[in-house]
């Protein structure tokens, strides 16, 4: 790289904030607190990165308790139901991920980070850092006898310099002086006389000006190694820090990155598989089959007559008095209705019915607009509540005794 300065900026200035220069260490030694600072930053960027993350995960979760009683109780079905569903499976998986994310943020690189730092920088009872004292320490007396000696350098200029003035006027005074037929021959004697004095004097302090800034270029050597030495150890230290913040990055950069995430891949490859499966033929082949032409029936036909067979009571009657016995029970708990439409099962604990055909509701109407109910066979199960209606008794009342009869 090139050592210039940059064009807007005069060599004076330039030099000013040289490295070289007294006290311009400062920035080096500064850069120990900085670091720590960058590391404090650094976790508290995660730590809220980890929030969003457990924020999301929250979401995902939320959303899918929110739709999943939508879409069990939607009109779709087949293929297409199950890729609906798939989403929110998905979003279910998606959640703990983004979950374990957050975990890991915390748990692990901040953790990390905050390990390394007490490792890493040792904090003075009075403040500050003890690596920051010693490289300020060892600046400082490296570049002690340099201050010295640049002020000693700058008194020797400035006195050549003032000399060099004196001289300069000293010289004008006697050319004027030449010039000039009236004035009198013993006045340009004493002019040319102090002249010489003055040049004399120019001349000396030139000289010790010379031997200050040759001692100055001769120790400049040994100043820079002493200087060098100090910072090389600082960029050892700085080469640390900066290895293991990329480690760090590394890691976060491995715990956000999903896309590299084997189990997010299983995800959206399943979602994406389920999606893609959705069969039309297949869907409108099984509603033919369950709600269309497709469903079996008992078409009329002849029917021999047989005459019935007598048979004794065994384990079976008995089994069939208990479950009879047990229907009588929950009709007396329950409430008859009679229904509107023909409705078969869905589900495996639904019902089916006829229109017409009456059983008892054993429990009322829940907030998806379902009812339980059981059929005289002792068949129980759910049916829609909209699909039946209550059968009207009537209770006569016997005036004598008080007592009815249904």
């Amino acid at each position: 790289m090139s050592s210039l300065p940059p064009a807007d900026v005069s060599h004076e200035d330039a030099n000013n904030r040289s490295f070289w220069m007294p006290g311009n260490y400062q920035r080096t030694v500064k850069r120990t607190e900085d670091a720590f600072q960058a590391c404090n930053d650094i976790v508290a960027c995660f730590q809220e990165r980890a929030r969003v993350e457990r924020q999301y995960a929250q979401q995902l979760s939320e959303w899918n308790l929110k739709w999943k009683p939508v879409v069990d109780s939607t009109p779709l079905y087949g293929s297409l139901l199950k890729a609906w569903r798939s989403f929110l499976s998905s979003a279910d998986r998606l959640a703990s991920l983004h979950a374990s994310i957050c975990r890991s943020l915390v748990t692990e690189d901040g953790e990390q980070v905050k390990t390394w730092q007490k490792d890493a920088f040792h904090k003075k009872l009075f403040g500050g850092f003890k690596e920051s004292q010693d490289a300020e320490m060892g600046f400082a007396r490296a570049q002690k006898p340099w201050t010295k000696r640049l002020k000693k350098l700058d008194k020797a200029r400035r006195a050549y310099h003032q000399a060099s003035r004196k001289e300069h006027a000293a010289r004008e005074r006697e050319t004027h002086a030449q010039g000039n037929p009236d004035m009198a021959a013993d006045k340009q004697k004493k002019i040319r006389e102090d002249r010489e004095v003055v040049q004399q004097e120019a001349e000396k302090v030139r000289a010790r000006y010379e031997k200050v800034l040759e001692e100055a270029n001769r120790y400049a050597p040994r100043y820079m190694e002493e200087m060098e030495a100090i910072f090389d150890q600082s960029q050892d230290e700085e080469r640390k820090r900066i290895i293991f913040l990329k480690q760090v990055f590394l890691a976060l950069d491995k715990h956000l990155d999903i896309t590299t995430n084997e189990s997010v891949r299983e995800v959206y490859s399943e979602l994406h598989d389920t999606v893609a499966a959705i069969d039309e033929q297949e869907d409108l082949r099984w509603w033919k089959n369950n709600h269309g032409p497709g469903m079996p029936t008992d078409w009329p036909h002849f029917q021999e007559w047989a005459p019935e067979k007598k048979s004794k009571k065994g384990k079976k009657e008995v089994e069939q008095k208990g479950t009879l016995e047990k229907n009588e029970v929950l009709k007396i708990s329950g409430v008859r209705v009679r229904a509107l439409y023909d409705y078969v099962g869905q589900e495996t604990d639904e019902l089916s019915f006829k229109a017409g055909e009456e059983f008892v509701k054993t429990e009322e109407e829940d907030d998806q607009g379902w009812c339980r109910g059981v059929k005289d066979g002792g068949c129980e199960g759910l049916y829609p509540a909209n699909y039946v209606e209550v059968v009207e008794q009537e209770r006569k009342v016997d005036g004598g005794g008080g007592g009815g009869t249904l």
